[in-house]
């Protein structure tokens, strides 16, 4: 959050005191460090100036220069004493906030921004302030209302407007988050511009407000395509990898973003690997430690890890949610090191410190992107995995871990990183967890009778194409009812709506809310059928309908995003329910509608693959992992450069052809 400082009285006149003159020369050389963003020596030269003149333009400088220099505790420090000696200076009680916010201190920050004097006005960095602190502290509604009282003072802040669409966002009003993205856009976002793009698709998306999806979507991509390879840019990656099918397109956008990341960074010294006796040092890096699908997949591989050839140690940048999933992770862990609040850079330094040797990513381009630790360079061997469907983009991440199917030889060209293939499935699971109880559709508010299609799917997955064929399904079979997800407030009126124009009725579609993890299992295992999504496939729940017996059906494209579920279905031996085109994936849900001796023979074999498949197997999945990175440390520790690592070179191109697609997408 950018804030107007105050400045300095003018330059001291000839017979000053001593005292006065030497705190102007410390500020103006604080000023030339700051712009070289050497922020530790302006923090020593701003104290100084501060020190020697009791002027608060030089105590707030200091304070702001040591939360740019990662030293938000001092500041704090700083910003207190500023309240006592210059109660006038309403901007350290922002800076206050913003370091108590770099802390994860979030309901403090609130507090502190509430206790500026009644007699002091609050200005818009206030407002503004206070609503970032509140949408972190989980009270969006409170936090719209001061961005409202923030624009009543500065109508024309783009920034205030996207900022407002966000807390909208996390309140399910997406077509509201749209607006204020879209107004936000109209006024004008600077560099923030592609990236803003990319969220109001999205947004749209969310919405299903298609015909503005679409042009948003359209916009985007006509913008990007303006933008030269190679540019640093602040862009939407997580946007083009599930909504556009063009891997090729998403290389680029990634590339851009990537090297935007690595310009707001300042990279370590260079380190090698070592030829050293002992474990191989392995740290994973995420905001998701807590309960989120990524720690739901991850946790028994956590748990089964070999302690005797692996030193495990997580980084987290993400809450402690106080769940049961918190604790399992953080106890499956040799070393966890909470890094919530911390800079990027100084999360790399303690990367160092502990002298890791493979450092992995969960998180990719997606929401508390984790990737800036990255661009620091921090361990000899970096790799991504799990959280992100596709490539980063980046030079400084060597491999991306995939599988003969997501990520086949064919598609290196789709990635900056070489690819590095698990001999089944990328993704892992837990085959741990407790297995749901049955349920009767009673208790779902779903008639026992129906033939249930489930597409428990997040609203943007779902696009006028698949819903013209899920739509052509039901209006097929009278009894067939479908089940979906009430993601979002948009969600239920506008499918109905778009169901109507399609002459289905509104109580042939079902609505079922968000639940806790349990029980969305038990509720997930009377569906007949799982509908797919294209082009971006369901990935952990399309793993969760396989694990309670629930047969996918897909539609496998060119993107990593539309791969998943074909992988998943190989690996629990369905690879008949992967579909090439919408008619083929039609007509094989229409089979399955109208056959339930069939449906009852693939939810036979499905129990049997829960105990039997490598799909759910998180202890060889384990030693697997462990293989292919040791092959990727064995390359790193003689000198030599990344290099595509297959699963099994024998089988390599039989596998990648079962589910061939061109490889020049248009």
């Amino acid at each position: 959050m950018a804030l107007d400082l105050p400045t300095p009285r003018n330059p001291p006149s000839s017979g000053a005191p001593a005292a006065q003159v030497r705190a102007y020369r410390r500020w103006k050389a604080g000023q030339e460090l700051a712009r070289k963003e050497q922020w530790a020596g302006a923090a020593e030269a701003f104290a100084q100036a501060s020190q020697w003149q009791a002027e608060g333009a030089y105590g707030v400088a200091a304070v702001h220069a040591l939360i740019r220099s990662d030293r938000s505790e001092q500041a704090i420090a700083l910003a207190r004493a500023l309240h006592q000696t210059h109660p006038e200076l309403l901007v350290a009680y922002t800076l206050e906030s913003h370091a108590l916010l770099s802390q994860g201190r979030n309901e403090e920050a609130v507090a502190c921004l509430q206790s500026v004097p009644p007699g002091l006005p609050r200005d818009h960095d206030v407002w503004v302030s206070l609503a970032v602190a509140l949408e972190r502290c989980g009270r969006c509604e409170a936090a719209i209302q001061a961005y409202m009282q923030a624009l009543t003072q500065k109508m024309d802040q783009p920034m205030t407007h996207y900022r407002m669409g966000m807390s909208f966002k996390e309140l399910g009003m997406k077509a509201e988050a749209a607006e204020c993205v879209r107004t936000a856009l109209a006024l004008g976002l600077g560099s923030s511009e592609v990236a803003a793009r990319a969220q109001l698709a999205f947004l749209e998306r969310e919405a299903l407000r298609w015909s503005q999806a679409n042009l948003a979507l359209s916009e985007l991509r006509a913008a990007i395509q303006k933008v030269p390879d190679g540019v640093a840019l602040e862009a939407g990656v997580f946007t083009h990898a599930v909504l556009v099918d063009n891997p090729m397109e998403q290389l680029k956008v990634a590339a851009h973003y990537a090297a935007h990341l690595q310009h707001s960074v300042r990279p370590l010294p260079k380190v090698y690997a070592k030829r050293r006796e002992g474990r191989i040092r392995l740290g994973y890096v995420s905001s998701d430690f807590h309960q989120h699908a990524t720690s739901q997949l991850l946790v028994q591989v956590l748990e089964a890890h070999d302690r005797e050839r692996f030193e495990v140690t997580l980084f987290s940048r993400g809450r402690d949610d106080g769940s049961a999933m918190r604790r399992r992770v953080m106890a499956a862990s040799e070393h966890f090191e909470d890094m919530r609040g911390h800079s990027f850079e100084r999360i790399a330094q303690r990367v160092r410190e502990l002298q890791i040797d493979i450092l992995i990513d969960l998180k990719g381009a997606t929401h508390d992107t984790t990737l800036p630790v990255f661009a620091c360079r921090p361990a000899p061997l970096q790799v991504s995995w799990l959280g992100f469907p596709g490539t980063t983009g980046a030079s400084y991440i060597d491999y991306v871990i995939g599988d003969r199917i997501v990520t086949p030889i064919e598609h290196a060209d789709y990635f900056k990183e070489r690819i590095a293939q698990m001999p089944d499935c990328y993704q892992p699971n837990d085959g741990l967890r407790v297995r749901p109880q049955g349920s009767r559709r009673s208790e779902w508010s779903v008639p026992e009778d129906a033939l249930l299609l489930c597409g428990f799917h997040q609203a943007y997955k779902i696009t006028p194409a698949v819903f013209d064929v899920w739509c052509s399904l039901l209006r097929s079979q009278p009894r067939a009812m479908l089940w979906l997800l009430k993601w979002n407030l948009n969600v239920q009126q506008q499918l109905v709506a778009e169901a109507a124009t399609r002459g289905i009725a509104a109580d042939r579609l079902v609505f079922a809310p968000l639940i806790p993890a349990d029980d969305h299992l038990r509720r997930l295992s009377c569906a007949d059928v799982f509908l797919d999504t294209w082009p971006c496939n369901a990935h952990t729940t399309a793993s969760e309908a396989l694990w309670v017996g629930v047969p996918v059906v897909t539609l496998i494209g060119q993107t990593f995003a539309q791969r998943v579920a074909a992988s998943l279905l190989e690996a629990v031996k369905l690879p008949q329910l992967v579909t090439h085109s919408p008619a083929e994936y039609e007509a094989k849900v229409a089979s399955l509608m109208n056959d339930a001796q069939a449906r009852q023979g693939l939810k036979t074999h499905l129990q049997a693959q829960s105990a039997q498949s490598p799909l759910f197997d998180g202890q060889q999945f384990a030693r697997d992992l462990e293989a292919l990175l040791s092959r990727m440390w064995e390359r790193k520790k003689q000198g030599l450069a990344a290099e595509f690592l297959p699963a099994d070179v024998e089988s390599v191109e039989s596998a990648s052809n079962c589910f061939d697609f061109p490889t020049n997408p248009s």
